[in-house]
């Protein structure tokens, strides 16, 4: 998000355009005119009062409100989200039946894990839980088969684990990164009670993820850098990469890798081998 958006209504309180409303200079009136609307209806998609609101629309709302095209994309997945009448308690009990219900790593997934002894890779599935790793991964991130299922989770880790915060050099950034994806999955699973559960947890026991959820951003996992201080080895920088299937985007396989060559590559290959004999990856 731009920086000089302000604090914005939460997108899982249901709204559309209340997600990514106004910013710091910019009226409902103004924002009415941009798009193209009168102030009355810009005032009903702001509080979710529009049923049926059109794909112009949408698009109009998202360029007065300066969006990129994930904020963009999000506007729209939200204002989807509302269910027709006579079917909205019976819509949102099946959601729920589905968010509740447990997640299964694909078999083809795991068979991808076992292709890759050298690479940390780890399959997340919806709201970043950690449905599956490899001997590589625990070696670079940590045990996750210590942990209750429950608590095998990216987000709730990275908030609420000690040593991640001295395990990532930039801890804020990947703090961050969580909550905007979190947001992502909040616009696409607005009916899931775990997701509600998680960031419930997460919101009384983290006053980080409490102020950077209050901005309201949204933003999908997909590749860039990280710098690890892991406390074996040292000093890492590595690239991940989040794949997803086409056929079942909610399972993602989310791998660490390092420059060819690179003083990373020989400490990464240096802790695999020291911890890979070690560890078991339950099933």
């Amino acid at each position: 998000m731009s920086a000089n958006r302000t604090s914005r209504p939460d997108p899982t309180s249901g709204t559309a355009a209340g997600a990514v409303s106004s910013g710091a200079a910019t009226s409902p009136e103004e924002l009415a005119q941009l798009a193209g609307v009168s102030v009355d209806y810009y005032t009903r998609l702001e509080q979710g009062r529009v049923g049926n609101p059109s794909d112009a629309v949408l698009d109009a709302v998202a360029r007065a409100l300066r969006l990129d095209p994930e904020e963009a994309g999000h506007l729209h997945r939200l204002a989807r989200t509302r269910p027709t009448r006579g079917s909205g308690a019976r819509g949102a009990g099946r959601a729920a039946a589905r968010g509740s219900a447990p997640q299964k790593v694909r078999p083809s997934m795991v068979r991808l894990l076992d292709a890759m002894p050298d690479v940390p890779a780890v399959v997340m599935g919806r709201r970043m839980d950690i449905l599956a790793w490899n001997s590589a991964a625990v070696a670079l991130l940590g045990d996750y088969g210590t942990l209750a299922p429950a608590e095998r989770n990216i987000a709730r880790i990275t908030f609420l684990d000690p040593a991640s915060r001295t395990l990532y050099d930039d801890w804020v950034g990947c703090a961050r990164e969580n909550v905007a994806f979190l947001h992502l999955e909040a616009g696409r699973r607005p009916d899931d009670p775990r997701l509600a559960e998680l960031i419930g947890e997460l919101s009384v026991r983290s006053q980080e993820f409490r102020h950077w959820w209050a901005e309201h951003p949204v933003r999908d996992k997909t590749s860039g850098h990280k710098v690890f201080h892991h406390p074996l080895v040292g000093r890492m920088e590595l690239v991940y990469d989040t794949l997803r299937s086409a056929d079942d985007p909610d399972q993602a396989l989310v791998t660490y890798t390092a420059d060819p060559g690179s003083p990373s590559e020989d400490a990464l290959r240096m802790l695999i081998s020291w911890e890979a004999d070690r560890v078991v990856r339950p099933r």
